[in-house]
């Protein structure tokens, strides 16, 4: 009898959860409807609901009465920021289900390590990476996807233009480190407008942002010291 009861204890708390999950969904997409909602999932703490909007967590009630926005859920005997493991969780990418072909594949040494770069030709910080960072790593193949953000209005076309370089890899190199576009017009077809919603769906918004191999997201042009521990 008491396993009986436990189990229909159990039946009961996980569909009374799924329910809440399901009504506060229903509450903010009528009331938020230009949000994009990727999961929600009730807390351990009280009737705190979990809610992920893609590079953020957000936390209301069920009945969605509050919203507690840019708050930091910290585990107060620990001291750790239970929001930013969450989200570091929460964010991580399928690295090898990325579109590889849409990105520009450059192998040094051995090539075993992997990272992939969303990248804006335009972005001083991007070629603060590229400079200090990503020009002395080794053994290792980085795709670099071009993601021109709509702040800077000639990154689309100069991305079009390196990809339609016959050497992708120099031209990207010559751009970002001499300021040296190639010549040619940019009319051939390439995959800018793939990366634009490839990074629309992955929630990147800003650049850079470095995917690592075990699909860790970090964003920001880490010194190269940084960069190489992640990767080890």
């Amino acid at each position: 009898m008491i396993k009986i009861s436990l189990i229909i204890l159990l039946i009961f708390i996980n569909f009374s959860t799924e329910a809440g999950e399901k009504e506060l969904r229903e509450i903010i997409e009528k009331t938020y409807p230009e949000l994009t909602i990727k999961s929600i999932q009730k807390t351990q703490y009280n009737d705190l609901y979990e809610i992920y909007i893609g590079g953020q967590i957000i936390y209301s009630d069920e009945s969605f009465s509050f919203l507690i926005v840019e708050g930091r859920v910290v585990d107060p005997k620990t001291k750790v920021d239970l929001t930013t493991a969450r989200l570091e969780e929460l964010n991580k990418v399928d690295f090898n289900s990325l579109p590889f072909k849409n990105a520009i594949k450059e192998v040094r040494g051995d090539g075993s390590r992997r990272i992939a770069v969303f990248s804006d030709v335009d972005c001083p910080f991007c070629r603060k990476l590229e400079k200090e960072t990503i020009t002395k790593l080794t053994d290792i193949t980085i795709y670099t996807f071009l993601y021109p953000l709509a702040i800077h209005p000639d990154a689309k076309e100069k991305s079009k233009k390196i990809w339609c370089a016959k050497n992708k890899v120099d031209a990207w190199s010559n751009y970002m480190i001499k300021n040296s576009l190639p010549e040619n017009d940019g009319s051939c077809n390439t995959p800018v407008e793939a990366n634009l919603e490839l990074a629309r769906k992955l929630g990147i918004s800003s650049t850079p942002t470095i995917i690592m191999a075990d699909g860790k997201r970090i964003e920001g042009a880490l010194p190269y010291e940084e960069i190489a521990k992640f990767i080890k």
